[in-house]
């Protein structure tokens, strides 16, 4: 499956890029990165920006372009790939059928991966026509990232919302949580620490120890205590089961706006 053709190496395909360089699923030399504004210092080993021809070795090419700019982006590149080479494209909203028809019939597996596969704890939604595609995004994904298997591409549009773009969700509840914290007067910065370590450490809980979300939830609220009180408003009406609906609707609605 290699060398592995990376058209774009911004957030997410600098992301997998450090991520497979930390666990050691693929080595430099393994990669050719295809991006105008890369760096080669930062891709020590790494093929970038080579001569046009240099691309017909990839064997597997990674689309992670911004979905508004994926056509003009790869343009110049399609005559010049193997005819075997397999497309796996993390383009939010881009459907397989247009992408594998600029790419002349090749075979096409789509993922909405996060962010957190540099780290090696990313999630990854996949969705392909063919085996072959399927197991090659899952090669792609499975070192860095919790992979699940979709069989219906339209499923991908949910997936985004629930996944690709979740982590942010994530990040402006902290935001808030800090903001709310120094409003009842602590220190800005206490209240910071406060509320991403606890954040950190319930994450950490809930993905080491195998129970149900609800069932922690349970554990640390004492009925009629101060958590019972702040979850009568989190989750009671306009909380969180009738906002994040609402959210992830527009997520959805906007991620089959940039497939066009």
């Amino acid at each position: 499956m290699t060398p592995i053709l990376l058209l774009g190496a911004g957030r997410m395909g600098g992301a997998l890029i450090e991520g497979w360089t930390k666990v050691g699923a693929f080595a430099a030399a393994d990669l050719i990165i295809r991006d105008p504004n890369a760096d080669p210092a930062a891709f020590p080993g790494a093929s970038v920006n080579p001569p046009l021809e240099a691309l017909a070795t990839a064997k597997t090419v990674l689309l992670a372009v911004k979905p508004q700019i994926w056509r003009e982006a790869v343009v110049e590149v399609v005559p010049h790939l193997a005819p075997d080479a397999i497309i796996v494209s993390i383009a939010a909203g881009v459907a397989a059928a247009d992408i594998s028809k600029i790419f002349g019939g090749r075979a096409v597996a789509r993922v909405m991966p996060t962010t957190a596969v540099a780290i090696g704890l990313g999630t990854a939604s996949i969705f392909a026509d063919t085996v072959e595609a399927r197991s090659r995004a899952q090669a792609l994904l499975d070192p860095v990232a919790t992979v699940v298997d979709l069989d219906d591409e339209d499923l991908m549009h949910a997936a985004t919302a629930v996944s690709g773009s979740a982590p942010a969700y994530l990040y402006a509840f902290i935001e808030a949580l800090e903001a709310a914290g120094a409003g009842l007067g602590l220190d800005p910065a206490a209240s910071a620490k406060l509320a991403r370590a606890t954040i950190v450490g319930a994450a950490a809980l809930l993905g080491q120890g195998g129970e149900e979300p609800a069932e922690l939830r349970k554990q640390v609220t004492s009925p009629g205590g101060t958590t019972a009180a702040a979850l009568a408003v989190l989750m009671g009406k306009g909380g969180f089961g009738d906002l994040l609906p609402t959210a992830l609707a527009a997520a959805v609605a906007r991620s089959k706006e940039l497939g066009g």
